[in-house]
């Protein structure tokens, strides 16, 4: 039996407890028991979520999980130091140990991420970087696992990050048929992006929003730098400075984001060969578009199709 427990505070978000549908449902797609889940809170008893409705929990104790799952925490200013004490104990004994979204924050407090990986919520990325230098911050991730320790972003991406940890546990084929129960991906891979390019990129002015709305209805052509300074009104000089100012990327992988999800929407649909979805979106051949699926969302647009066709 496979203990995993879960760490609760008060007012944390319902859907924190979405996560734990896909141990629930390995158990079932098993046909046995594999996993036992509890609800834990540091003094224990019915803990009120933001919508409503309460859990019943129990307190800390010197019980030895496997999994250890730090939940979302609403309250970054709290030091909550009995919690930190409690991840410091069962990092000693637990096979692994997960902050999805804020719970990052508790995870760091306790020393767990020092020297390590991790992602968060993109809404909480550059706190916990300016509270913690001691970690290594890949906001651009769905989860990431860095030896026995787990984060992962915000919200739905709990489920991936606990899929993830089902074909770890009993491989591949289970975890799949959990994700078709569940209706869900299997699985988004830790390496895409949380967030749509267009979201990411969040230009400031007109003129480079401008650029990037006719790179969007022009991703079959070569889409050089001069081409989308024309469309900026400005010089190339001036419009590659400007655009990585207010984007944080150059034009070209800003372009490469572009093409990467517009051919993952036509992948998705199952409906177009892959090599008319790579000269669709301005890949020019399957091969260019396969290593900037690797380069982007961390698996070729193969995998993506068969994920797809499995849901």
């Amino acid at each position: 039996m496979h203990r995993v427990g879960f760490v609760t505070f008060a007012g944390f978000g319902s859907m924190g407890l979405a996560g734990l549908s896909a141990f629930e449902t390995a158990n079932l797609t098993n046909g046995e028991r594999v996993y036992e889940i509890t609800l834990l809170s540091e003094t224990g008893g019915l803990v009120p979520c933001s919508t409503g409705f309460s859990v019943m929990t129990e307190p800390f104790t010197d019980t030895v999980f496997d999994t250890l799952i730090v939940g979302a925490t609403p309250r970054l200013d709290d030091p909550m130091l009995g919690v930190v004490a409690f991840i410091r104990q069962s990092r000693k004994t637990a096979r692994r140990v997960a902050g999805p979204c804020t719970g990052a924050f508790l995870l760091a407090a306790a020393g767990a991420l020092d020297g390590r990986r991790a992602t968060t919520h993109w809404l909480f990325a550059r706190e916990l970087a300016a509270r913690y230098p001691e970690l290594t911050l890949d906001v651009d991730r769905i989860y990431i696992v860095d030896g026995p320790i787990w984060t992962s972003a915000g919200v739905t991406a709990s489920i991936d990050l606990t899929l993830a940890m089902v074909e770890k546990d009993l491989g591949a084929e289970i975890a799949r048929e959990v994700a078709r129960k569940m209706v869900v991906y299997h699985r988004r891979a830790g390496g895409q992006s949380q967030f749509s390019t267009l979201l990411e990129l969040e230009p400031k002015s007109d003129r480079i929003q401008r650029a990037l709305d006719y790179a969007g209805r022009n991703l079959k052509k070569p889409l050089s730098v001069d081409e989308l300074a024309t469309a900026a009104a400005l010089s190339p000089r001036q419009f590659s400075r400007a655009f990585r100012a207010e984007t944080g990327q150059s034009p070209a992988r800003a372009i490469e984001h572009l093409r990467v999800e517009a051919a993952r929407v036509l992948i998705e649909q199952g409906r177009h060969a892959v090599d008319a979805i790579a000269e669709q979106a301005g890949f020019g051949n399957r091969e260019r578009m396969r290593r900037a699926f690797l380069r982007t969302i961390g698996q070729p647009p193969q995998t993506l199709r068969r994920n797809s066709r499995a849901m």
